[in-house]
């Protein structure tokens, strides 16, 4: 079967890692004998990374356009929505993958910003109208191409929150909905926490940007302030420790790290810490959960729903508790857990796209 995968950005061989998620799926599709080309909407020129072909707009308006399948992830109004009005009835069918924002009502869904992130008003106006507009795009596009596509959400909150924003009656798909979480990185799935190692830290907390305020570095900075005895290291950019004093027992990295690098920190440390505001799975707390370390993420429905079982979960109140000596003299055993493995994830989504899943 011949797959085309719509991106709106994508891993290039420079070093950018967005959009991980749908290149860990594209590799494992490929193992699985279908054959991918990846349409990313920010490409210039043609790449291969991995083994999977990335191609951008001109390359697809020259290609012969033999695709039977058609992927959607995080569909967007700007370059998704035009190009499935466009050239959607080339293909047989279509599977569209749901990670956040793409079907939120931003200013509702998630918390407020940081106080030293400026917020233009209008541009929250405009974010609004935006946002009304492409909900009500959605609705009637979703409702017309339903009977030729499945929906796939990374959780079942996700999947709430598009029925709840989309305004589209859950029976109006029916069938046509599915659950499958993102799979963690071949590094976490093969590799094993080294709970024996010299641990340099108590917790550390990576982030892609400190200054998203969903990522809840503000509760990293009140716990370290809180636990004396405790050792901190926080990796990601961003610009919250310069409008905010950082906690003195805080080390602070301000880079982002490749799958190897993050592996080595995390076996320099006790516990992951990462607390959230919001989530729609939260994949890198999901990937330190698979490699082995205790995680403490917060106490909210998502992070229940994805961790509950873990035996390396733990769970607290982002605004009632006021540090984490308790967990530094406890004893916690590592353990691996594959609910996020390729074998359990992808799997699943294989038998979607060829139409073999049983619900």
């Amino acid at each position: 079967m011949k797959v085309l995968v719509l991106v709106a950005a994508y891993p290039d061989n420079e070093g950018n890692t967005q959009m991980m998620y749908a290149h860990t799926r594209n590799i494992a599709y490929i193992e699985a004998g279908l054959s991918v080309d990846v349409l990313n909407f920010s490409c210039n020129r043609p790449y291969t990374i991995d083994g999977v072909s990335v191609i951008g707009m001109n390359d697809y308006l020259k290609s012969k356009n033999e695709y039977e399948l058609l992927i959607s992830h995080a569909p967007n109004i700007r370059s998704h929505y035009r190009f499935l009005k466009k050239f959607g009835n080339r293909f047989h069918r279509f599977v569209f993958f749901f990670h956040g924002h793409e079907v939120l009502r931003c200013r509702k869904a998630y918390p407020a910003p940081y106080k030293y992130v400026k917020v233009n008003p209008i541009s929250s106006i405009i974010q609004d109208c935006y946002d009304s507009f492409k909900l009500n795009i959605w609705h009637r596009f979703f409702v017309s191409v339903a009977g030729k596509s499945d929906f796939i959400f990374v959780s079942n909150w996700m999947k709430e929150q598009f029925f709840r924003w989309t305004r589209i009656p859950e029976e109006v798909l029916e069938t046509k909905t599915h659950i499958t979480y993102n799979c963690v990185g071949k590094q976490f799935e093969d590799g094993v926490y080294d709970e024996t190692s010299t641990k340099e830290y108590d917790f550390v907390t990576i982030r892609g940007s400190l200054d998203v305020s969903k990522y809840a570095i503000d509760v990293v900075n009140k716990l370290a302030k809180g636990t004396h005895r405790g050792k901190f290291l926080v990796i990601g950019q961003g610009d919250y420790f310069t409008y905010n004093k950082k906690a003195d027992n805080i080390d602070w990295i301000p880079r982002s790290m490749s799958h190897m690098e993050i592996v080595s920190h995390l076996d320099r440390a006790k516990y992951a810490l990462m607390p959230t505001k919001t989530d729609a799975q939260g994949v890198m707390m999901c990937e330190m959960a698979a490699y082995g370390i205790p995680v403490i993420t917060s106490d909210i429905s998502v992070c229940h729903e994805v961790f509950d079982g873990f035996s390396n979960a733990f769970f607290i109140d982002n605004d009632a508790t006021k540090s984490l000596d308790e967990f530094l003299d406890r004893s916690v055993p590592s353990k691996k857990d594959d609910r996020f493995y390729q074998k359990r994830t992808v799997a699943k989504e294989i038998s979607i796209i060829l139409g073999t899943e049983s619900k």
